[in-house]
């Protein structure tokens, strides 16, 4: 059977499109260790953890599952397809652990060779990403201020470098934020300042109202040394549809990181080069764990649906616990190059 793996796995290697892999690579392995045994064993406990898997930017391998759950397996939400892998562990149970440990391989994403004429397509085609979401409106203010940014522009491609360059200009990254922020849109057009998951989605909610195709991908940070620990290193991304294209990767927030870290100003010479670098490019320092938005999760969670799913998830009984907070909630993330 493990060689049977290996062999698939090479295959699914040497038919990943040779464009796809032409720049730079991290690689290495994360070991994703949990310990729900410091909740109240008299409620059934529920693990929800996004699931990494193989595309044509990243090659997962050496998938390992251990733990001393009830039952596990992998499913995948109905409406967005994310892979979830989920455990549970009966009332009663003393110890609740589980580790996820695997290999990734990801490349460095490089997509601006784009066409001089863009072609035609269907907005049906692509309804999941124009419709606005619980945090995400493209309505209203949003809706007003998307058509000021693009106004003159006539090609999603166009637009969407508009409404780029205005996340850039406009937004910040404020430090304080709890984990990678709620991407409450309408609140973040009051006060731009936020991480990640802000500064995306009201790009992706521009974007939406403006006509273009965009959308939200959760994931992890890469380490670049020996060893790290990445356990509050999640971070999100975005990208928009180009038609005749492809998915066009940015991510403005990390221009604004560079920013804040760097102490650089609008003006300066690596603002613009970060700039032009994160639009249509992603570094190869991530790995894609989850895509979509008000997930129901499968099995479902309960409560209401859940916002985002870049970090694990957990209820004992019908309570959710804090993912935000890794020693309430007890896990620890661990790069290995």
């Amino acid at each position: 059977m493990k060689k049977l793996w290996s062999l698939l796995v090479t295959v699914a290697f040497l038919l990943m499109p040779v464009w796809a892999w032409a720049g730079n690579e991290g690689s290495g392995t994360i070991t994703m260790e949990f310990d729900l045994s410091g909740h109240n064993t008299n409620e059934e406990a529920q693990l929800w953890i996004p699931y990494p898997l193989s595309d044509r930017d990243q090659l997962i391998s050496k998938v390992s599952v251990s733990g001393d759950y009830a039952e596990s397996a992998v499913y995948s939400d109905q409406v967005y397809s994310t892979p979830i892998l989920y455990a549970r562990w009966n009332k009663g149970a003393a110890n609740r652990k589980l580790t996820l440990s695997f290999h990734v391989v990801r490349q460095e994403v490089l997509r601006r060779d784009f066409p001089a004429k863009e072609a035609a397509w269907d907005p049906a085609d692509y309804a999941i990403d124009l419709a606005p979401t619980s945090l995400g409106p493209i309505d209203g203010q949003v809706k007003a201020l998307a058509d000021q940014i693009t106004k003159g522009k006539t090609t999603v491609l166009e637009k969407a470098k508009a409404i780029y360059d205005w996340v850039c200009e406009n937004m910040y990254r404020d430090p304080n934020t709890r984990g990678c922020g709620p991407g409450n849109v309408c609140l973040l057009l009051e006060k731009p300042g936020g991480k990640c998951t802000d500064i995306h989605s009201v790009f992706v909610s521009l974007c939406r109202a403006a006509g273009v195709p965009a959308r939200e991908v959760f994931g992890i940070r890469l380490g670049k040394k020996a060893e790290e620990d990445i356990s509050t290193w999640q971070h999100c991304w975005a990208e928009f549809y180009l038609p005749g294209y492809d998915w066009v990767p940015v991510d403005p927030a990390d221009v604004r990181k560079m920013m804040l870290v760097e102490k650089l100003e609008p003006a300066d010479p690596k603002t613009k080069h970060y700039r032009e670098y994160f639009w249509g490019g992603w570094d190869q320092y991530r790995v894609k764990l989850a895509m979509g938005r008000d997930l129901r999760l499968n099995p479902p969670q309960h409560g209401v649906p859940l916002n985002t799913f870049g970090y694990p998830y957990a209820q004992i009984g019908t309570e959710t616990i804090d993912w935000l907070d890794p020693k309430t909630f007890k896990y620890t993330f661990t790069f290995r190059q």
